[in-house]
């Protein structure tokens, strides 16, 4: 595997893939090592974790120079994405006991009833690129915690990533085993999958490879969750402040470059105050800093790889030709590297790609809408369902309206995002399942219920 420059088209480093004597030698491990970790006390396994994140920010600095150097990531949102891999291990570190610690239910007076929350062995993460660090530690800080083992198979233009993220577990005094990353392609996911040694997966992708993993599980009846893609909306009513709205919208559609699932993507905005959001919107987009993404003053930095930035082109191109108007940008930026230039796309028809298909990139849909039934409707007419953000000064008015959106999590005057204290995922195309806080702990866990009471007689009533 290379790994390469965005920035510059440089080859940085050259890894080698780990080939079938790997993987097995890497299912045995695991099978093996599992015993003796789901065994150990919780509060050891917390204990590491919190070395975990002590570890990640004495190498802060390496870390996320790495991220950068690898994928492309400004140097500033880099730091913040290894500060937010510390916090979600310092959360379990503190909360995982309490999260899973066993849950009385009543039932019969003489009998002691309770759910015992139990790891299941060996899950499978299949992490994309957009987020190498957080995508792997948000897996990994619950679910090792909770006692099971994990594989890496990380996204095949992030190896380094990959490599440091194993490292850090073994520094924090992991024992080998708990966690390990593969360098596979992703034509070896299925047979891992169907490995009986393997107990579940987890994927973070695109819908296809969803339907893929998903397929791949569900065929073998394991436990799987997926989060997939999206088209985030983004809606500004009437009574919305503009300028937060515009300035938040700038940043929520830029984060990464534009390239996150939970982008704010298609701008929906009231009628009576559209020109002005989009006028707004249009100037602080244009005011961004695209360059080089080691300089701490860059905004945006480049696409991942060569093949986004011509993916980008494509959709953007093909939009304007089905009657988008072109606001900004609207093509590669003319330096050296995978630079594509923030761009604004007004009206685009809701058959184009830029309303239709998730845009995954610094580029922005904005469409105009006469009240906020239509908002919602739009908001709603998508395949995807992972986040949405509304914006009114109307707190109740918000409230009802976020209960209508067809949404795994729906933000409020404020940019959709993952946070360790709360539950994240999707609906429809966007996925099942959850990710983060007591939710996304228990999705690996078999929820065993325990029925103990002193021995009788049998209860002639009792059936299955």
């Amino acid at each position: 595997m290379e790994s390469i420059n965005p920035a510059t088209g440089e080859v940085i480093e050259t890894y080698d893939d780990h080939g079938d004597e790997e993987i097995e030698a890497t299912l045995d491990r695991a099978t093996e090592t599992f015993e003796e970790w789901a065994a150990r006390p919780m509060s050891e396994r917390q204990v590491l974790l919190g070395n975990a994140a002590e570890v990640l920010r004495e190498k802060e600095d390496e870390y996320a120079e790495l991220m950068t150097r690898e994928m492309g990531k400004p140097i500033s949102q880099s730091h913040a994405e290894i500060e937010k891999c510390a916090w979600v291990c310092d959360y379990y570190a503190e909360r995982a006991g309490e999260f899973l610690a066993d849950e009385p239910i009543g039932s019969e007076p003489e009998a002691d009833t309770f759910v015992s929350y139990e790891p299941m062995g060996t899950v499978l993460a299949v992490m994309p690129w957009n987020f190498p660090f957080w995508q792997v530690f948000r897996f990994a800080a619950p679910h090792l915690t909770a006692g099971n083992v994990g594989i890496l198979k990380h996204a095949s233009n992030v190896p380094g990533c990959a490599t440091a993220i194993e490292e850090v577990f073994e520094e924090a005094g992991y024992p080998e085993g708990v966690f390990t990353s593969l360098l596979v392609g992703s034509d070896a996911i299925e047979e891992i999958i169907e490995d009986d040694r393997l107990a579940a997966v987890t994927l973070t992708g695109s819908e296809g490879a969803g339907r893929a993993v998903g397929e791949a599980a569900g065929s073998n009846i394991k436990k799987s969750v997926l989060e997939l893609g999206g088209s985030d909306p983004f809606v500004v009513l009437d009574d919305a402040d503009l300028d937060a709205a515009a300035e938040t919208g700038v940043q929520a559609r830029t984060i990464n470059s534009g390239q996150s699932c939970i982008a704010a993507k298609r701008f929906i905005v009231h009628e009576s105050v559209y020109d002005e959001f989009l006028e707004k919107f249009v100037e602080e987009m244009d005011a961004l800093k695209m360059g080089d993404p080691s300089d701490e003053e860059t905004n945006v930095g480049p696409q991942a790889r060569e093949d986004l930035v011509e993916d980008l082109q494509e959709q953007v191109e093909e939009s304007v030709e089905m009657g988008a108007q072109l606001e900004l940008g609207g093509e590669p930026a003319d330096r050296e590297g995978s630079f594509y230039e923030p761009t604004v796309l007004a009206e685009p028809p809701l058959d184009s790609p830029a309303a239709a298909e998730e845009v995954f990139g610094p580029v922005a849909a904005v469409f105009s809408v006469e009240d906020e039934d239509e908002a919602i409707e739009l908001a709603n007419d998508a395949r995807y369902g992972l986040g949405a953000s509304l914006w009114t000064d109307d707190l109740e008015r918000g409230d009802r309206l976020a209960r209508r959106v067809e949404a795994g999590c729906v933000f409020v005057n404020e940019m959709v995002k993952s946070d360790p204290r709360l539950p994240f995922g999707g609906v429809k195309n966007s996925g099942y399942g959850r990710e983060l806080s007591r939710h996304g702990i228990r999705e690996f866990v078999n929820q065993k219920t325990v029925w103990v009471q002193p021995p009788g007689e049998l209860d002639p009533v009792a059936t299955e």
